[in-house]
């Protein structure tokens, strides 16, 4: 019996050292940001990390401590025991293999260690699989291999000492005591101790710097914690009390009437309107530059000549909650997708729905798949009433992981805005391009960096829209809307918890402006619908959350989620909230962290509601 002991001994105690192994990995693989930090927090890194390594451990040994317990009353003969386990273990190590190398290759698109978030993408694997380039696939396949064949190799060595002998009755029955003891101690290392607190990825926080708590986070224990939650939305982030939320978010809320006009941008009343969401295109990468040339020099000439909301804040990190904030003014949430929630998404207000109203006609184009994410759904239920995408169009282009790329659809936009204003209505189209999406892989080839240059070619294709544009009837009586989705931290090493990666340029341009204008105020993506509609002369009392930036009455400030968190952005500074440590940034203001609390804790009780 003492032999059986051992071998659960050794089971645990090589599994937390086998998931401790993934610290020193991860921060080898992040070696630039690693580098920011010194050697001691790398090792409290490693130390703090214990408590969800030993937790994974004990998930794992649970098994084997059962089999071992039904032996000491069930015959296995020593062949058989030893089949069940490698069995078992080798199920084990594929998944825990499989499960690190993705979290860290997506570490570094996402900026959060793996969670069910997963789960929303891969419902269309083929989609997902589109964001990844060969070399990405080759890399984290062979992490993936190596990583596994170390588990199972150390694995089957510890397997060897199992021990098929069954013990006479009364000793069974004595040992069968111990061994119910050790399950005891099993499942306080799976409840994280006797402490009150379970086991969450709070435990390893121990520092206000969040990539050193998510370093030392477990992603199988990441995702296997959130797998089937967030359903009781309302009571995910009970911040205030239900009287006193209503109170503080009248303060914040969008659909205040005008104490007073707003700046008047447009020349003209009801323009026509082009609205281009442009894919991935932060700040940094529209004020970049590759061997002194500007990455996106059309963008550029379009900002100078048109109107720059220069402190705009993306709202998410993916394009379905992008798109939603865009166009209902929704805000994002933090593990959730709305766009996936079908019937929750519905009713949401949208600028489609609203311009409808007035009288609009109104179309979205897009070269990919807009099943994906149940884009397609969510667009004909907000209003759009065409939809125009990779379905629809027989063209005689190549296509890319994604679609066609941006350049072939740009001609396809021209010619629907130029088709639509032959009508004589009033029209909305709606571009989302794509050939800026990673793995950013596009026809020509100007800069080295890849996203650089998947970059200049969406700047390219947009440019050449614009002009074509420019030359036609149609551009007298119309306004363009360039807006990205969200940012990419990959330009330049940057990461997701830095504020900047979250600025966005929109530019608005068109022979419908009144001329070239920088606009100072602080926002993000959930204000574009109020302001939008609020120069068009458009009801938007339907649009809770979206402010008018141009109303000097209502508080401007920037607001993005992630994972386990949001952060607010003004004049003033930026604070956040981490969940997952329970910590708001150091020299937070509070008036930023009520800000937050209260949409973020409104957004989870208004999708309850729906």
């Amino acid at each position: 019996m003492r032999r059986k002991l051992t071998l659960l001994a050794l089971i645990w105690g090589a599994t937390v050292l086998l998931m401790a192994l993934q610290k020193p990995i991860f921060l080898l693989y992040y070696a630039e940001q690693a580098a920011q930090h010194s050697f001691g927090e790398w090792m409290q890194v490693i130390w703090h990390g214990l408590k969800l390594d030993m937790t994974v451990a004990g998930y794992i040994t649970a098994l084997p401590i059962l089999l071992t317990l039904c032996t000491c009353w069930i015959p296995l003969s020593e062949r058989a025991g030893r089949r069940l386990l490698n069995g078992y273990f080798g199920v084990v190590s594929a998944l825990v293999a499989l499960l690190f190398a993705v979290d860290l290759g997506l570490y570094e698109f996402w900026g959060f260690r793996l969670d069910s978030t997963i789960l929303i993408y891969l419902s269309d694997p083929k989609e997902a699989a589109a964001s990844v380039d060969l070399w990405t696939w080759v890399r984290q396949t062979l992490l993936a291999l190596l990583y596994g064949a170390l588990l199972i190799a150390v694995y089957r060595r510890i397997v060897r000492r199992y021990d098929a002998t069954r013990p006479r009755p009364l000793t069974a029955l004595a040992w069968s005591l111990v061994l119910l003891l050790v399950a005891g101690l099993d499942f306080l290392a799976i409840r994280g101790g006797v402490g009150a607190s379970v086991a969450n990825v709070s435990k390893v926080c121990f520092s206000s710097k969040l990539f050193l708590n998510h370093a030392a986070t477990n992603p199988i224990f990441s995702f296997l914690s959130t797998l089937g939650k967030q359903e009781n939305y309302a009571d995910e982030y009970p911040f205030y009390t239900t009287e006193e939320l209503a109170t503080r978010f009248e303060e914040i809320r969008g659909n205040q009437p005008a104490t007073q006009p707003a700046d008047t941008l447009l020349r003209t009343p009801r323009p026509n309107v082009l609205f281009i969401v442009l894919e991935s295109i932060g700040t940094t990468v529209l004020e970049g530059e590759e061997n002194g040339q500007p990455v996106m020099p059309h963008l550029q000439a379009l900002r100078d000549e048109g109107i720059y909301f220069k402190n705009l804040y993306a709202n998410s990190f993916r394009t379905d909650r992008g798109q939603i904030a865009l166009l209902s003014g929704f805000p994002a949430q933090t593990r959730i997708s709305l766009m996936k929630l079908t019937t929750k998404c519905r009713e949401l207000p949208s600028i489609a729905r609203s311009m409808g109203r007035e009288g609009y006609t109104t179309q979205f184009i897009y070269g990919g798949d807009l099943n994906f994410t149940n884009q397609a759904s969510y667009m004909y239920a907000t209003g759009w009433q065409q939809l125009y995408w990779q379905k629809d169009m027989s063209l005689d282009a190549p296509t890319s992981k994604w679609g066609y790329d941006d350049r072939v659809v740009a001609d396809e936009v021209a010619r629907e805005v130029l088709r639509h204003a032959d009508s004589e209505e009033p029209f909305l189209v709606g571009w989302l391009t794509l050939s800026s999406h990673e793995p950013f892989e596009v026809p020509d080839q100007r800069f080295e960096n890849k996203q650089a240059n998947s970059a200049a070619f969406t700047d390219q294709a947009v440019g050449s829209l614009i002009a074509r544009l420019k030359e036609s009837p149609a551009w007298e009586n119309l306004l363009v809307v360039l807006v990205p989705d969200h940012g990419m931290p990959t330009y330049h090493r940057g990461t997701w918890s830095e504020t900047e990666i979250h600025r966005i340029p929109m530019i608005w341009c068109g022979g419908a402006i009144r001329g070239p204008q920088t606009i100072e105020a602080y926002g993000s993506q959930i204000d574009i619908a109020a302001t939008l509609l609020g120069q068009l002369g458009i009801d938007h009392s339907d649009f809770d959350y979206s402010k008018d930036l141009l109303d000097p009455a209502l508080p401007k400030f920037g607001y993005y989620t992630y994972n386990e968190g949001f952060v607010v952005v003004d004049e003033r500074g930026e604070s956040g909230w981490d969940a997952g440590s329970d910590r708001t940034t150091e020299g937070a203001l509070q008036e930023h962290i009520a800000w937050g609390r209260t949409l973020l804790q409104q957004t989870y009780l208004d999708i309850d509601r729906r």
